[in-house]
């Protein structure tokens, strides 16, 4: 009679086995397609194979695994528009991610990121980036100036300040729930296509809400609820009625 031990053993190595027939099997498709999904198979290492393999890929997701890092040949795939990390491990991002040049969608929530790096900023074509549930703390400003930048979500981080280099980000819906956010600059009116703000849970006082991003800023959503004051200090604020305004015209539209 075989110990348990031995049988969780020779499970083990099945298991491993089904695991690299299905990448491998993936990995064949994906040169057809250009689409490979590897998620939820527990991968503490990106597959070997993937450091020689075809630039062919459009779509990679390698979500939902135990990666601590990214390898340098990742920065290989220069065909990739979508790329989704999410679900892993990772404490920092390696530089090569800014060799990917036609990349639109980047999903990194839910790892433990600190720190971007600088060379996001030559991912022009990045449309959608999302950055939920990590441990950054500063705003990534490298995303600033990126032209096609159209949904930023940095919700469930630690950030403390938005800085005025946010007057050069060009996205449309800037979601920066639950972070400890107690500086506002009032250069996010700059934002020359914001229309959906979130700020719920963080630490701002009412006068945070400068008169000119009540004013003068094209924000016509503004969620503020869960932060250092109440709804009348809200709408007691100069300008409150100036983005009411905005607001009630663009609910119109939609009815």
């Amino acid at each position: 009679m075989r110990s348990i031990s031995t049988i969780n053993s020779s499970e083990l190595s099945r298991s491993t086995d089904m695991g690299n027939k299905q990448i491998k099997q993936h990995l064949e498709t994906a040169q057809k397609t250009g689409v490979l999904k590897i998620s939820l198979q527990r991968l503490q290492e990106f597959p070997p194979q993937l450091k020689s393999y075809p630039n062919v890929l459009k779509t990679l997701d390698l979500s939902e695994n135990r990666f601590e890092s990214v390898p340098d040949e990742l920065g290989r795939l220069t065909m990739l528009k979508h790329l989704n990390l999410s679900g892993n491990r990772l404490s920092e991002l390696n530089e090569v991610v800014g060799e990917l040049v036609k990349l639109e969608v980047l999903l990194l929530m839910n790892n433990f990121l600190t720190k971007l790096p600088k060379s996001l900023n030559n991912c022009t074509h990045l449309k959608t980036v999302n950055l939920c549930n990590n441990q950054l703390k500063e705003f990534p400003t490298m995303l600033c100036g990126l032209k096609q930048l159209d949904v930023l979500d940095l919700s469930r981080n630690q950030i403390t300040d938005v800085p005025a280099e946010v007057g050069n980000l060009y996205v449309t819906e800037l979601n920066l729930n639950q972070n400890q956010i107690s500086a506002l600059a009032e250069e996010i009116a700059d934002c020359p296509k914001l229309k959906t703000l979130r700020l719920e849970e963080n630490c701002l006082q009412a006068i945070a809400l400068t008169p000119r991003i009540l004013k003068d800023s094209k924000i016509s959503n503004l969620a503020v609820d869960g932060n250092l004051f109440n709804s009348k200090q809200f709408t007691d604020l100069d300008g409150y009625d100036v983005y009411m305004e905005r607001y009630t015209a663009v609910k119109k539209k939609m009815f």
